[in-house]
């Protein structure tokens, strides 16, 4: 890619392996959220707890930037 492109989503899509998971945390998060929520699809899941989880943090960030505001030292 020259140094004029930017990258695309589709770009940046990699694969990923998970390390230190034992077989039973899996399986559990197989059993009682993937296979009920995301129709047994483990990428499906990952990706959207992820961005749930960054969605949340940006909600939260914002938050406490507007209290923050509102009460000048509080933070």
């Amino acid at each position: 890619m020259a140094q004029t492109e930017t990258a695309t989503e589709k770009d940046l899509i990699i694969s990923i392996t998970l390390h230190n998971f034992s077989a039973e945390m899996l399986k559990e998060f197989a059993q009682t959220i993937v296979k009920p929520y995301f129709s047994g699809n483990l990428n499906r899941a990952i990706r959207s707890l992820m961005e749930k989880a960054i969605a949340e943090e940006a909600m939260v960030n914002h938050a406490l930037k507007r209290q923050s505001k509102l009460e000048p030292g509080r933070f």
